[in-house]
């Protein structure tokens, strides 16, 4: 009952807030939204007009042709065709060049207390270029694939901005994935360059990211006999030093010794706007990770504008994105995003725990953030802990909160508005997924009242639809599945390598529509709630995991027959696994086994790695023996 009442609050936007806003009302937002619908060229026009590009789009076209009904022919999108533009040049370039460069871009926050760096947009343009010289001096070029396996250092978005400055195409695979997930990131897209770095300390406990790098390696010679060419070694001395780092001659290359000598300007590639930029793996329902592709224009631009616009940008403001650059997430709103604006930004490497549970409020409170960006799970984890640790530390310099990765229920969201944004601070809501690109719906926070848990309207050029089980479009208060209809800048133009399962996955169910995998409810208001996914891909703390490849890493155990996992709600985590195993006749479950299933997860689920943590392991009394896991993910 707590929960229904809080569901149906209601919140309105502090009027000093409005007052300041970029978008003041819903009135503003209607029209703005009904020209990006009804004449899209014009409004993305005016936009993209505000970046360099070496040339314009065909302007006598539509700015956007697409095809979603795969029963007209393949599926296609594109977006400012003919236009040539660099996103790292407008990230970067375009503000030293218009006397921004001594602005402060990154605000780097080591794991360890006192651990910081802050670059400014010319010291981050000089260290993209000269990284940007490296990759070309090893042949590295337009079309390239680069795969990067980075923790959180300022190596890790200058890498992507270097890749994007050349036209190579970058694959980013977060810094706790596991050699498996690894070496099948780099065989997908055949990268003959990696990225990587020696050690992350995280808390209080050290990741070797060599060693994993290295059975990684060996993995893509005993399958497919292929070796990325050159393993370039970022040397990070906080973590372990050089001395206990494993080393294979001839292959890897120590960072700081092979890019301090390269100049520190580099020409930039100018790329067509439907030029790939990067690819992202994320899970998908048959166990196999899908290689989501993003081009360059589009993306460039509706990156930039969801920035602005949902974080209601202004000058002077502090930004903190808590993600990783290995999720989307941290694409859009580390990377792109906020330095396509110019923004000043905090970037951490630790956790929020560590050394204590008052860590992201220190931060807060020593670098004046305004503008805060965190995920659900960590929210209510903090939650649980108490109000002490937060109100210690002054936060009057924040002014929007936001939520991302998973829906927000209604309790932790007030927790947050209410000792977090000390009942002053908006909080945006966002919804939207690796294949959209950006937020897609998501509350404009000068622009109209909040209401827990809930995402209310589409961004501007988003037409969502609910469906019934039929497939046909509902109007006005109704419960369903949530497709948009039309294209929108951001969006993912196929799946790497293989567009017949992108057309397969998105478009097939409804033609005609984007199907979003997620059920919804919408009421009269227009306000959209998400309800979770409607397929078998659950997300555990914010991280999409595919009940498939939890099944197939189960069963890859010889002692495993056949297994069923199913998602389970989880107070902090959003939801957790449950996996029946059921055993090969005539092997007994022993602790032994138990331990051994465990470490098969651990290695083959890309998500779970050294985060994976198994909770109450029963053995039931059958002839054959029934394990029941319960999957949770800790650290996060």
């Amino acid at each position: 009952m707590a929960e229904e009442r809080e569901q149906k609050v209601i919140v309105p936007v502090p009027e000093a807030f409005r007052a300041q806003a970029l978008i003041k009302s819903r009135q503003q937002y209607e029209e703005m939204y009904k020209q990006s619908i009804e004449d899209p060229s014009t409004f993305w026009g005016n936009i993209a007009s505000q970046f360099y590009w070496k040339r314009k789009w065909d302007t006598s076209k539509p700015i956007c042709s697409y095809n979603f009904d795969i029963r007209q022919g393949p599926v296609s999108i594109e977006w400012f065709k003919g236009g040539y533009t660099n996103i790292c040049y407008n990230a970067l370039d375009k503000h030293v060049n218009e006397g921004r460069g001594d602005n402060v871009a990154i605000l780097w926050e080591g794991n360890q207390v006192g651990q910081e760096l802050r670059l400014t947009y010319r010291d981050v343009l000089k260290k993209t270029c000269q990284l940007a010289n490296y990759l070309r001096k090893r042949g590295v070029k337009k079309g390239d694939r680069v795969c990067i396996y980075m923790p959180m250092v300022p190596e890790l978005p200058i890498a992507m901005l270097a890749c994007a400055r050349i036209g190579a195409i970058h694959s980013v695979v977060f810094g706790g994935f596991s050699a498996e997930s690894l070496a099948g990131r780099i065989l997908d897209c055949k990268s003959d360059v990696l990225l990587s770095c020696s050690a992350v300390q995280r808390g209080n406990k050290a990741l070797n990211l060599k060693a994993i790098v290295d059975e990684a390696l060996m993995l893509c010679k005993q399958k497919e006999n292929f070796t990325p060419g050159t393993c370039l070694i970022y040397d990070n001395a906080n973590a372990v030093p050089r001395s206990k780092v494993n080393w294979v001659a001839g292959r890897d290359l120590w960072w700081q010794d092979e890019v301090r000598s390269c100049s520190t300007e580099a020409p930039v590639e100018w790329m067509e706007a439907e030029d790939p930029l990067f690819l992202l793996y994320t899970s998908g329902s048959t166990g196999k990770p899908k290689g989501v592709l993003h081009t360059v224009g589009g993306y460039m631009v509706y990156a930039a504008t969801t920035f602005k616009y949902v974080f209601d940008y202004q000058p002077g403001d502090v930004f903190w994105c808590t993600a990783d650059c290995g999720w989307i997430t941290g694409h859009t709103y580390i990377c792109y995003g906020p330095m396509l604006n110019g923004a000043t930004q905090v970037v951490f490497e630790g956790v929020p725990m560590y050394p204590s549970p008052s860590r992201w409020w220190e931060i807060i409170e020593k670098y004046k953030v305004s503008i805060f960006y965190t995920a659900p799970t960590a929210i209510r984890s903090l939650e649980a802990l108490g109000d002490k640790h937060v109100i210690k530390h002054d936060r009057s310099s924040l002014r929007l909160l936001g939520t991302v990765g998973e829906a927000i229920n209604a309790k932790a969201w007030l927790w947050y508005h209410r000792v977090v944004g000390e009942g002053r601070c908006p909080i945006v809501d966002t919804w939207w997924q690796t294949e959209t690109g950006g937020i897609m719906i998501t509350p404009l926070p000068g622009a109209w009242c909040l209401k827990p848990g809930s995402a209310t309207l589409p961004f501007f050029g988003v037409e969502p639809v609910v469906l019934d089980q039929e497939g046909k479009p509902q109007d006005g208060p109704c419960a369903g599945y949530l497709c948009i209809k039309g294209a929108w800048p951001g969006m993912a133009r196929t799946l790497y390598g293989d567009h017949q399962r992108f057309a397969e996955t998105y478009f097939t169910t409804w033609p005609g529509y984007y199907v979003t995998g997620d059920g919804c409810q919408r009421e009269a208001n227009g306000y959209i709630t998400l309800t979770g996914r409607v397929d078998d891909v659950v997300n555990v703390s914010g991280h999409r995991i595919s009940i498939g490849e939890v099944e197939s890493a189960l069963t890859s155990h010889k002692s495993c027959a056949e297994t069923a996992a199913v998602a389970f709600d989880h107070d902090v985590k959003g939801q957790g696994i449950y996996a029946f195993v059921t055993l090969v006749e005539g092997v007994s479950p022993t602790e032994k086994l138990k331990d051994e299933i465990k470490a098969a997860v651990r290695r083959e689920v890309s998500c779970l790695g050294k985060h994976c943590a198994f909770r109450r392991i029963f053995v039931s009394l059958g002839q054959q023996g029934i394990f029941l896991l319960r999957l949770t993910i800790e650290g996060l």
